[in-house]
């Protein structure tokens, strides 16, 4: 079953993050949008993961998926045009197999992020999860896999020290902040309740500078304001009326530029300092109109210099990153070995079943034809050898189906169940289905303890 998963997706490493925003899908249609690409392309599963720094498609195939590379399609999909020959295999990567599930795992690890060891990553792994499963696409191959991507991430955070010191973007964008505060101190505005803004009202509440919570739906920006002594403004107020400031961080997930030319003019002209506010635009694409900031003169630094500033570390970091990495590879190791112990259990079980009812069936015809005369001890006596016979006939074809599970080439169980009659196919094909709910449900848990485990070792630190 790990054969049929795959990933397609962009980075910062091609072209900058900002460049991300061609890529991204509108929250209110994304939902829409995947559920139609699913049914089209025949996807039994598919995810969605966009961070500041990345765009992923994950996603399970079936016989119905025309060819293992999407690339064209999902091209298509995220930015909404036809890709020019090339341009789609040229812009996306594509990972298939237990390379898609390493992709996956080195991500929520936060091994394969412009700053290495990233906290933020891991929640934004979990939400992409979530909101596949509540749009009805995240099925047993996809559920275990991501549950997996999580536990890995919870050991590397709680067990290494990859996840130690600055290591989340948004205390990079913090640090921005700090420095200008350094030079005029004043007030601070974080627009958007997001995991970014969160992370930077932490890590910026030691200031002693006043912060201003800003965002759309009121009452979440008086729900973090308050765990922060902070004020709090809904958007529609800041933006018709900003207060004074020296520093703005914004981290919405607008289509369009939150902070259009109108508000960045009455911002530049309220600093109290008599300077450009600085801007800080963590949104992709970007809150803060770049045309604007510069007809105005305010400075302006976007991601891809949050990410410059991440990868001046990044080298020294990998060298703490080893040890993390070692926990991935055990966990490839240890992945398809569950899926092929949990589900083959099932699918042998149906094979075992249908042996013996086919020696049963025999044995009734040899008796009412030839054997007439059989006693019902005698009888009783041929059914169990047949039965046992038919076990051991059973036992050649599992060890075979085990091996294919194990190291078969891409779709050499489809191969095999195509071979069958269609009745018994899909008898077997329950039966897989049925082993990879079992996996999912035993993994949950363990998942969850492990999450929590790794967050309080992370909150002692």
């Amino acid at each position: 079953m790990l054969d049929q998963l795959s990933m397609v997706g962009v980075s910062w490493r091609q072209g900058g993050t900002e460049r991300l925003a061609e890529f991204t899908l509108d929250q209110e249609q994304a939902g829409e949008k995947l559920t139609a690409f699913a049914r089209r392309l025949g996807l039994a599963e598919l995810a969605y993961l966009a961070t500041c720094n990345r765009v992923e498609l994950i996603f399970r195939r079936t016989a119905e998926t025309p060819g293992p590379d999407l690339r064209r399609d999902a091209f298509e999909l995220l930015t909404g045009r036809k890709p020019a020959p090339g341009e789609a295999e040229r812009r996306l990567k594509a990972w298939q197999g237990e390379g898609a599930a390493e992709h996956l795992f080195l991500i929520a690890a936060g091994l394969d992020s412009a700053c290495v060891g990233e906290n933020e990553i891991v929640r934004q792994v979990r939400d992409c999860r979530d909101r596949a499963q509540a749009i009805g696409l995240l099925g047993p191959v996809l559920g275990l896999v991501f549950d997996e991507a999580l536990k890995i991430a919870a050991r590397v955070r709680g067990e290494t020290r990859v996840g130690h010191g600055r290591v989340s973007l948004a205390e990079i964008a913090a640090d921005l902040i700090r420095e200008r505060l350094a030079e005029t101190p004043g007030a601070v505005a974080l627009v958007g309740v997001s995991p970014m803004t969160e992370r930077a009202a932490l890590a910026l509440s030691g200031t002693r500078h006043p912060l201003v919570i800003v965002n759309r739906t009121a009452s979440k920006a008086e729900a973090l304001a308050a765990r922060f002594g902070a004020r709090h403004m809904a958007l529609d107020a800041f933006l018709a009326s900003p207060p004074p400031l020296e520093a703005v961080l914004s981290a919405t997930g607008s289509r369009d530029p939150v902070l259009g030319a109108a508000v960045i003019e009455r911002i530049a002209a309220g600093a109290p300092s008599g300077r450009a506010p600085l801007i800080v635009d963590m949104a992709i694409p970007p809150d803060a109109d770049p045309a604007a900031c510069e007809r105005f003169g305010v400075p302006r630094c976007g991601m891809d210099e949050i990410v410059r500033r991440a990868e001046e570390n990044r080298a020294a970091r990998l060298m703490h990153a080893a040890e993390a990495r070692e926990h991935v590879d055990r966990a490839l190791e240890e992945l398809r070995d569950r899926f092929v112990e949990r589900i083959s259990g099932p699918l042998f079980a149906v094979l075992q079943q249908r042996y013996r009812q086919t020696a049963l069936e025999g044995v009734r015809r040899l008796v009412k034809k030839e054997l007439k005369g059989l006693g019902d001890k005698e009888r009783a006596a041929v059914e169990r050898w047949a039965e046992a016979l038919a076990r051991r006939f059973a036992h050649i074809p599992c060890l075979g189906l085990k091996g294919l599970l194990y190291a078969g080439p891409d779709g050499s169980i489809d191969a095999f169940l195509d071979g069958l009659e269609p009745e018994f196919a899909e008898e077997l094909r329950a039966a897989l289905e049925r082993g990879l709910e079992t996996v999912t449900e035993s993994h949950e848990q363990e998942t969850e303890t492990a999450v929590a485990t790794a967050s309080v070792a992370e909150a002692k630190r």
